[in-house]
C-alpha cells in the first residue's frame, strides 16, 4: 500500500498516512533509546492505519532522559489520532510499553494496547544529577513508583539488568501496590514478552498483568517465546542496534520468531 510519512505536528515525530485508510489510528512508543519508531509505523501504515510514532525524551522541551514525562504527552497523541480514527490502539516496547499501559489506563479513546517486553509497574527514573523520580507525571505530579536497589552490581559485562528489577522489587515491596499499573482499565490487550529477556523479566511482568486483568474478570492476549530476548523483531522490521550497551537476551532468529508471532495477533486487532 502506498503510504505517505509526514512531519508530527507540535512534537518531533512521523506521521504514516497510508493510500487507504481503515479508520484505525495507532500510536508507536519507542523504549529507552528515545529513538522514534519509524520502521513499526510503516509498517502498520502498509495495513490501513494512520499511525504516528513521536519522541517523548530528549527533544526540544523535553527532559534529556525518561523520567518525569508527562503523560499528557501521550494522551495528547491519542486525541489527535482521535479525531481522524474511528479506532486507537497504542503500541510501545519496554519503557514505552509502561507509558502504553498507563495510557490506555487513562484515556477512554484507547480501544486496544500493545505491550512489547512490558513491565507491570511503574519504575524509577534518573536525571542527570543523579535524583531518582518516577518515570512519569500526571497533572505535573510524579506518579508512584518503585526505586532501584542502590546495592546492586552487575555481575556480567555488558550488563544484564532483569535482576536489578527482581531485586528491587523484594526490596521494595511495600512500594509495589502504590505503583502497580491498573491494567484493568484498559479495554483490550495483547503482551508479548521474550523468556529470556536479560533488560527486566518482562515475561514474569506480562504474566502478572495478566493475572491481574483476570482477577477482574477480563482476558488478555500473551504472546511469548521462552527462547526471545528484549527485542521482539516484526516481519520486515530491521535489527535495532541503538539504545545503552547491556545484554538483551536473545537471538535472532527467536526474536523475529516472536515477532512473527505477535505480528499475527497485531493484525487480528486490527480488524
Amino acid at each position: 500500500m502506498s503510504v505517505r510519512e509526514e512531519p508530527t505536528t507540535g512534537i518531533e515525530g512521523v506521521r504514516c498516512v497510508p493510500a487507504t485508510p481503515t479508520g484505525t489510528g495507532a500510536l508507536v512508543l519507542g523504549g529507552s533509546s528515545g529513538r522514534i519508531d519509524a520502521p513499526r509505523a510503516r509498517l502498520l501504515a502498509d495495513e490501513g492505519v494512520l499511525a504516528e510514532s513521536v519522541r517523548w525524551f530528549g527533544g526540544p522541551g523535553q527532559h534529556d532522559g525518561p523520567w518525569e514525562v508527562p503523560l499528557e504527552t501521550f494522551l495528547a497523541r491519542v486525541a489527535d489520532l482521535r479525531r481522524d480514527c474511528d479506532r486507537v490502539l497504542v503500541l510501545g516496547t519496554s519503557f514505552g510499553a509502561e507509558a502504553a499501559l498507563l495510557t490506555g489506563c487513562s484515556s477512554d479513546d484507547v480501544d486496544a494496547v500493545v505491550a512489547f517486553a512490558p513491565s507491570d509497574l511503574v519504575w524509577a527514573g534518573v536525571t542527570g544529577e543523579g535524583r531518582v523520580t518516577s518515570h512519569w507525571t500526571r497533572d505535573g505530579e510524579p506518579l508512584p513508583f518503585v526505586p532501584f536497589d542502590d546495592t546492586w552490581r552487575a555481575d556480567t559485562d555488558p550488563p544484564s539488568y532483569d535482576g536489578l528489577y527482581r531485586r528491587s522489587r523484594a526490596r521494595f515491596a511495600d512500594r509495589v501496590p502504590g505503583a502497580t499499573i491498573p491494567v484493568e482499565r484498559i479495554t483490550e490487550l495483547l503482551l508479548v514478552a521474550g523468556g529470556d529477556d536479560r533488560v527486566w523479566p518482562a515475561e514474569e511482568h506480562a504474566r502478572r498483568i495478566v493475572a491481574r486483568r483476570a482477577s477482574h474478570g477480563l482476558p488478555t492476549s500473551l504472546v511469548s517465546d521462552p527462547a526471545a530476548g528484549h527485542r521482539a523483531i516484526l516481519p520486515g522490521e530491521p535489527v535495532v542496534t541503538a539504545g545503552m550497551r547491556m545484554q538483551r537476551g536473545g537471538m535472532e532468529e527467536a526474536d523475529r520468531r516472536l515477532g512473527s508471532a505477535a505480528w499475527t495477533a497485531i493484525k487480528a486487532l486490527l480488524r
